[in-house]
């Protein structure tokens, strides 16, 4: 029995409907599935116009031309800012929605909703894409390279997550050699399957399996594939993985208030989940590109219906394949997001990701944080950059202090700017957090 999945069914997620809509859905012939995304971007759309009241009034003040999808606006992220009450589409009840928070690892918080049968369909593709690499989510072992909240409420809900969705906590807040040799050793007693976690902290992880000269597989043999996830994974950092861990890497890429949008298949092919989303590259002037030509990536969500993610600017750079397999287009190239260490007067190493949970007082605080990115000035210093709607209260400051002390270590210093505008680097993104000090 999947009791994660028990477990959504009980919060109201229709789990099995949707992974009965998305099976339906994946055995039309190609010619069927592309007629499918067509009328399903339209119904979308339109749903919006007439029953979001923002949503139609951005549509108003256009240049949208009726029944041609190129003139409809892009939104960006700053669109989707604001009261979240302002945003979601009217006739939907509170009990039919589900709403969350981005991670901001973007530099853009902001909240979010999705009707749940959005969000099942979401699960439901995780799960698809999963079980493609032998996995079975919520039942195969994993271990989870992710932070954690460290408030006393948060952190044993998110351990009875854990244990419900069957998998091992590896928190990443400090990933110094002491630490990560504990974390080789839980690798000897766990029959773990799969590994699934930030980017950058997989790989801190393979290069100190590395330099002890060992292959992770070797000692964990139940070990089947790694899922990097929620930063840039080059190349090159595929390979450092699969020489340490010994298994083959999937990479998976997403946002949290979209869902997956792509995942390596068993080819190393990062296919698009066309089954849920629309997806097009514009180049600078919000003209669509050809296949094979570097530009915006634009999403639009076909399902969720308590919010207008339509032509949707995700704020990364890619480039499409010019081939298709089968229904799916497949994501050539990502110029993503990445992230640098923050490193810490003790000896501590910890990921940029890290400051999602420093900064989660102030995303909680009612929409008003636009922007934000964070730059290590010092071993012991920060200095915290941000575009809102008015500055923050020494009460503000005094959180980010303690969430620094808790999620970081004491004695840490932090300097704080409202500025109109944050400068992004030269492919338009950016960079949450920054070491100035490498």
């Amino acid at each position: 029995m999947n009791l994660f999945k028990k477990i959504l069914e009980l919060k109201g997620f229709p789990i099995r409907e949707a992974e009965t809509s998305l099976k339906a859905i994946q055995q039309f012939s190609p010619l069927a599935f592309q007629a499918y995304v067509e009328e399903a971007k339209w119904r979308i759309f339109d749903y919006h116009r007439q029953n979001n009241n923002k949503y139609s009034n951005i549509i108003r003040h256009s240049n949208y031309i009726q029944n041609r999808w190129e003139t409809i606006p892009i939104l960006t992220k700053q669109d989707m800012q604001g009261p979240i009450k302002e945003r979601i589409t009217s006739d939907l009840k509170p009990r039919h929605i589900y709403i969350n928070n981005t991670s901001g690892s973007s530099g853009h918080p902001f909240f979010f909703a999705k009707d749940k049968m959005c969000h099942a369909l979401g699960w439901a593709l995780i799960f698809d894409r999963y079980k493609r690499h032998g996995i079975a989510y919520g039942k195969s072992l994993q271990a989870r390279f992710y932070g954690i909240p460290l408030s006393k409420r948060k952190l044993i809900l998110e351990k009875i997550k854990d244990k419900f969705s069957s998998r091992v906590r590896f928190p990443v807040f400090d990933l110094s050699d002491a630490v990560l040799q504990v974390y080789f050793e839980k690798f000897k007693r766990y029959k773990f399957e799969y590994i699934n976690g930030y980017t950058s902290s997989l790989i801190l992880f393979a290069k100190y399996l590395i330099n002890k000269g060992v292959v992770l597989k070797d000692f964990c043999p139940t070990l089947k594939v790694a899922f990097p996830t929620a930063e840039m994974c080059s190349s090159e950092d595929r390979s450092i993985l699969e020489r340490a861990f010994g298994v083959p890497v999937a990479n998976e890429y997403g946002a949290a208030e979209i869902e997956v949008i792509a995942f390596d298949d068993e080819d190393h092919d990062r296919i698009i989940s066309n089954e849920n989303l629309f997806i097009e590259i514009v180049d600078e002037n919000d003209v669509v590109v050809p296949d094979g030509t570097e530009g915006r990536i634009i999403v639009t969500s076909l399902n969720n219906y308590a919010m207008p993610f339509i032509r949707y600017e995700i704020g990364d750079i890619g480039v499409m394949e010019t081939r298709r397999k089968g229904r799916h287009q497949i994501l050539k190239k990502l110029i993503g997001r990445t992230n640098d260490f923050a490193i810490l007067p003790s000896g501590k190493k910890s990921p940029g990701l890290t400051f999602y949970y420093i900064s989660k007082s102030l995303l909680e605080g009612g929409g008003f944080m636009k922007e934000f990115i964070i730059k290590q000035t010092s071993l012991n210093s920060f200095h915290f950059e941000y575009v809102a709607d008015r500055e923050i209260s020494e009460n503000e400051k005094n959180k980010v202090y303690d969430a620094m002390n808790l999620y970081l270590e004491p004695g840490l210093k932090a300097s704080f700017e409202w500025k109109v505008k944050i400068t992004r680097t030269k492919a338009g993104k950016l960079k949450h957090f920054q070491n100035l000090l490498q």
